[in-house]
């Protein structure tokens, strides 16, 4: 019998983006219930999978070339103590469910016995009854009959136990909480924007209310929560996990840069390395108990006191942030040569030592995804990569889109110092398309830009992200217009 799922659920069970199903529900290809959509449906859709006849969890189903008990076994299990709640809390669910089953059978055949009475007293026999005593038996016979079993039902009990399911309201977004992850750092990872501050359980920012479902504590916090919210069901995100394979929680998220507080910390250079001659990337950690919280695409300014470069004043700039916010203690900013900038001259010049404090102040900026499920272009020239790669990084994360396009402009010849990174992306993810340009002027590059996009795969129906020096952002931005991209649909940073 078919099951009614999540989409986000089913994105999971076949293997496929979110963003990916939801352009079929669009399209008219699945249709949902009240938000689901139904097993039988999906097998439908992917009928290539199918049961294996024998075998253990690794054989339980073969989907294409990526076989889901794979996709299983390479997962990081959570914890014993986890493990088992789960377990425990999923053999509760079937022992109900068992009970429940074993309840309505014994009524059904005790209204059987009681018809077959009914018709032994009546001379003759009632012909309703006996029709009604035909229908039962029908019904019983078909209810006890076997059935092949639905492969989703059987994949998605299996999900139930390694990744717990994690729904928040009201926003209504899911995440999977994998492994050893607290429930913050499963947000995170999953590219929510959840309200948190020290992550270490003594600020109390990210406490949030469990509306349904059990959690775990995974590290002991310092945070005081009160007896009326223990007794209401508040606890914290950075200190417990799912206990059970589903949980329901009630929280706030941000819903844009004017939701995230200015901070102000002093984080530590763990490295300064050549990406390119004319590029450095400089990699900073925050402290444990002071993270930086940011969205990605935003940028921070950063500053050294008593540099001897400025003989005694502060040498401050500002960047993006290169690195996706799912990891908030390790930043990376890609700092290229400029005589002209004395936080520039001073990176290139090894004057930040590792292990040098450094003052971060921010985020700035509005250069952050929109909540949209269209599909992603990004456009970046030189270093304006930075911004993009965050933003590419927490798109993956979201996996809300059905496809990403990235194309690369360099004006110098060791601008694509990151190209490495972006050839992996296309090779390892189906969805994800990149294509690299030279060309000395930054405006004659946008025109190239423009044209490649038009001609790869043009769609006025994306959202497009542009990153860069003025002449290419404001050039390309002006081609995309022309080309009848709304306006609404752009959105742009210049360097």
């Amino acid at each position: 019998m078919a099951q009614w799922i999540t989409v986000w659920r089913a994105a999971q069970l076949v293997g496929v983006p979110r963003g990916v199903l939801q352009q079929r529900v669009r399209a008219g290809e699945i249709a949902l219930a009240d938000g689901l959509v139904s097993t039988q449906a999906l097998l439908e859709l992917y009928p290539q999978m199918q049961l294996e006849q024998s075998g253990m969890l690794e054989r339980v189903v073969h989907i294409k070339e990526d076989a889901f008990g794979r996709r299983v076994r390479e997962r990081l299990l959570p914890s014993q103590e986890v493990l088992a709640q789960r377990l425990f809390h999923q053999g509760q669910e079937m022992a109900d469910v068992q009970r429940h089953l074993q309840r309505y059978h014994a009524l059904v055949i005790g209204l059987r016995d009681r018809i077959d009475a009914l018709l032994l007293q009546t001379p003759g026999g009632d012909a309703s009854l006996r029709i009604l005593q035909r229908e039962l038996n029908e019904g019983l016979a078909r209810a006890l009959a076997t059935e092949a079993v639905d492969p989703l039902d059987v994949m998605d009990d299996i999900l139930k136990v390694v990744a717990a399911q994690v729904t928040l309201r009201p926003s209504g977004h899911q995440f999977a909480v994998e492994g050893h992850d607290t429930l913050l750092q499963a947000g995170l990872k999953s590219g929510l924007a959840l309200n948190y501050g020290c992550g270490n359980g003594s600020c109390g920012m990210c406490k949030v209310r469990v509306i349904a479902g059990e959690v775990a504590k995974v590290m002991p916090f310092d945070y005081p929560l009160s007896e009326a919210e223990k007794r209401q069901g508040y606890t914290l995100l950075c200190a417990h996990t799912a206990a059970s394979s589903e949980l329901t929680l009630e929280t706030l998220e941000a819903g844009g840069p004017a939701d995230i507080p200015q901070q102000q910390i002093v984080a530590t250079v763990r490295a300064v390395r050549e990406l390119a001659p004319d590029t450095r990337l400089l990699h900073l950690q925050t402290p444990r108990t002071n993270r930086l919280r940011f969205l990605a695409g935003q940028s921070v300014t950063l500053g050294r006191a008593g540099s001897a470069a400025t003989a005694g004043d502060d040498v401050r700039a500002t960047h993006p942030i290169a690195s996706c916010p799912c990891d908030d203690r390790n930043l990376h900013f890609y700092i290229p040569r400029d005589g002209a900038s004395a936080f520039a001259r001073m990176v290139f010049d090894g004057l930040l030592a590792v292990g040098s404090p450094l003052n971060l102040w921010g985020p700035i900026g509005e250069f952050v995804l929109a909540d949209s499920n269209r599909p992603l272009v990004f456009a970046a020239c030189d270093t304006g990569f930075a911004p993009i790669k965050s933003l590419i990084e927490h798109a993956l994360s979201l996996d809300a889109s059905p496809s990403l396009s990235l194309y690369w402009l360099a004006t110098r010849s060791d601008g694509h110092f990151q190209a490495n990174q972006c050839r992996a992306w296309s090779e390892a993810l189906d969805a994800f398309e990149y294509a690299a340009f030279s060309e000395l002027d930054p405006a004659a590059g946008a025109a190239q830009v423009a044209a490649a996009i038009r001609a790869d795969q043009f769609d006025i129906d994306c959202d497009f992200y542009l990153a860069g020096p003025q002449a290419f952002v404001e050039g390309l931005g002006a081609a995309l217009l022309a080309a009848g991209v709304p306006a609404a649909q752009m959105r742009s940073e210049i360097l």
